[in-house]
């Protein structure tokens, strides 16, 4: 439990990310009036709708739940209005809030970002960071604006990457990163002991939405920034190349200090067996080793096991593959 006051708070969140974040806000006692989150959306071959993650466990929390299909509509505004919180929460919510809202919290509009911000402002910072090969990520809690994630910072904490860490991997742990940074930073707007710094905005870029083209596998590429792209849009939408005319999606590739400087980049160098998996040369004469992937029509697999089956030998080439 918290020991400063119980906040009256309006969550808005719709992804996984946001999850931990309501739980945490619970958790440390705060009472959460309404919880704002997406339309579910139909999904598969029935197009069933499906809740958001955040409605989910809001439902299961027993917490009111509001899905506007647009934010600005005057009819949504005035059931915000009319539940005066102290706080706006918002963390992976998928629409921008307009600056009426912004100001209707007594406290503070306060915003969890998977960045440290102002690099990696947009849809997709977890996933971006990750296939720009950087290091070093986190999660900035802002003072929210009516713009793209420019508001000033208020706190910030920086999370290693691993080696292994897929997008997956990396948004839960930064997930819980936020939770315990977004209760940190109402503590201390509650307390005044927090000041608002502004983002420097030339240091800014912009991590766009993935595509499916994000996910060809570019074996001209260094083997550390192939590994970052076919772990950064696992699991969607899927890193995938081709080789002898059939297509493979690339579910796991790691960098190697395998030096192989004199062939062509995307050429199998040999299917190893410790660690197991097929090395392929890539773009800076480093080998980058596949250890799982998934042949078209089939199923996830060893990537060893899949060259063997498919009677892979050194010199053959993966390429890129056509689209429609």
């Amino acid at each position: 439990m918290i020991s400063t006051p119980a906040q009256r708070i309006i969550f808005m969140g719709t992804a996984e990310f946001a999850v931990p974040s309501l739980v945490a806000l619970l958790s440390a006692g705060h009472e959460v009036v309404a919880v704002v989150t997406q339309p579910d959306k139909p999904q598969g071959r029935k197009q069933i709708l499906v809740p958001s993650p955040v409605k989910q466990c809001a439902e299961a929390h027993g917490l009111t739940v509001l899905q506007p299909r647009r934010v600005r509509s005057e009819k949504f505004q005035e059931k915000m209005f009319a539940l005066a919180p102290d706080v706006l929460a918002v963390a992976a919510f998928g629409q921008i809030v307009p600056q009426t809202l912004l100001d209707l919290p007594r406290i503070a509009p306060i915003n969890v970002h998977g960045s440290l911000l102002p690099k990696y402002r947009g849809a997709a910072p977890i996933q971006r960071a990750l296939m720009e090969g950087e290091a070093v990520t986190g999660v900035t809690t802002i003072w929210m604006d009516a713009t793209l994630d420019t508001g000033d910072i208020l706190l910030m904490e920086s999370l290693s990457i691993l080696p292994t860490d897929t997008s997956e991997t990396l948004t839960n742990r930064l997930a819980e990163v936020g939770a315990n940074l977004l209760v940190k930073t109402l503590e201390g707007l509650i307390e005044g002991t927090l000041s608002r710094t502004p983002q420097d905005d030339s240091l800014s870029n912009y991590a766009a939405m993935l595509e499916l083209t994000d996910g060809i596998v570019r074996w001209e590429e260094s083997a550390r920034l192939i590994s970052a792209r076919v772990r950064g849009v696992n699991p969607k939408p899927g890193a995938f190349t081709e080789i002898n005319g059939r297509r493979v999606k690339v579910w796991m590739a790691l960098e190697t200090e395998t030096a192989c400087r004199e062939s062509t980049p995307g050429t199998v160098l040999a299917i190893s067996k410790n660690p197991a998996g097929v090395l392929v040369v890539g773009g800076d004469g480093y080998a980058v080793l596949l250890t799982e992937v998934q042949p078209e029509g089939g199923k996830r697999m060893a990537a060893s096991d899949w060259a063997r089956g498919l009677r892979l030998v050194a010199g053959d080439r993966f390429t890129q593959p056509h689209l429609p």
